[in-house]
């Protein structure tokens, strides 16, 4: 086992062209944890989000090592470690957020961070679930109950969340209406399965819930935020269910009081922000597995990229000029 890995890392935070190419320490794992050879990892906003400063109480040490998502080899196990032994396939959400992340040839996580890679798909495709699948998950399952024939209306449903929340929201047997800008966008959600999509940039809010709903939607799923999230309250029926990723923007919460409504939040690394509770990343992380080998739910990667074209990734990445999801890997 050599000594020494290949990373890219962040001295500080600024552009994509901040990221460099060094060589580091291969990381040893502690109790509770694995060492996995990585295959490959996918871009999320928190990544760029991180990379530019703007979450500072996320970055990991200096010289951080981004990027949450991971899928590859188990190379070693910690003590007490019995879910996993050298040589499984996994994926998984083990840092990049407040903990040196997937980046580098070698990436030490919580075990409990971790689960089997889906067999059907490759395992370079599989770093593209984690953080999207997680928050989908957690949206829909945790923070929401969707009965059979429930209206859900699917904002973002071209984005990395969005489309796996078109695609988790049908499984559960929902009636689903996903949004899109543009019709490129709005045919890759009919394609995932949603029944009907709108254009949101010339359809008022009141007309698609009069076209689709008897009185509103019983959950409203919102990856978006800002005034996507307003205009959930407007979307969703009383006694309905708002959830959301993205509630630190200023808002009118007058129609949530004057219709009973619930309001979700789901932040889905905060397991490994507080290193508390991160066994239930794995716990979902396996269920998500068995839907994606079940034909339920399958990532789309828009683009991929080596390692060491991270910088294009970001670029591309915030210029939201994809859909579904950008997949880096370790070539």
């Amino acid at each position: 086992m050599p000594s020494e890995m290949t990373a890219y890392v962040v001295e500080e935070h600024g552009d994509p062209d901040v990221f460099t190419e060094e060589t580091v320490e291969v990381p040893e794992p502690a109790a509770d944890e694995i060492r996995v050879a990585v295959s490959a990892s996918s871009l999320n906003p928190v990544d760029y989000k991180i990379r530019r400063g703007d979450l500072p109480d996320f970055t990991p040490a200096f010289p951080a090592t981004l990027h949450c998502d991971v899928s590859g080899v188990v190379d070693a196990v910690g003590d007490d470690v019995d879910r996993f032994d050298p040589g499984d396939e996994v994926y998984g959400m083990p840092g990049g957020a407040g903990r040196q992340g997937a980046l580098a040839e070698f990436v030490v996580g919580h075990a409990g961070t971790f689960a089997h890679a889906p067999e059907t798909l490759s395992l370079e495709e599989a770093a593209a679930l984690p953080v999207v699948a997680l928050t989908a998950w957690e949206m829909l399952v945790d923070e929401a109950t969707v009965d059979i024939d429930d209206d859900v209306l699917v904002y973002g449903a071209s984005g990395g969340v969005g489309h796996v929340g078109v695609q988790l929201a049908r499984w559960l047997g929902a009636n689903v209406v996903a949004t899109g800008s543009t019709e490129e966008k709005r045919a890759l959600a009919a394609d995932l399965g949603a029944d009907a999509t709108v254009d949101y940039t010339d359809t008022d809010v009141e007309s698609y819930v009069d076209e689709f709903t008897d009185g509103g939607f019983d959950t409203v799923f919102d990856p978006v935020g800002d005034d996507h999230l307003q205009t959930s309250f407007e979307a969703v029926r009383p006694f309905g269910t708002v959830v959301t990723t993205e509630s630190s923007s200023t808002q009118d919460l007058s129609a949530m009081h004057a219709n009973s409504l619930e309001l979700g939040v789901v932040l889905v690394i905060l397991p490994v922000l507080l290193g508390d509770r991160q066994e239930r990343i794995g716990e979902e992380l396996a269920d998500i597995a068995a839907l994606v080998d079940d034909g339920a739910i399958e990532p789309h990667v828009h683009d991929r990229f080596g390692f060491d074209e991270v910088a294009d990734a970001h670029r591309l990445g915030e210029s939201g000029g994809f859909s579904g999801k950008l997949l880096l890997v370790n070539e």
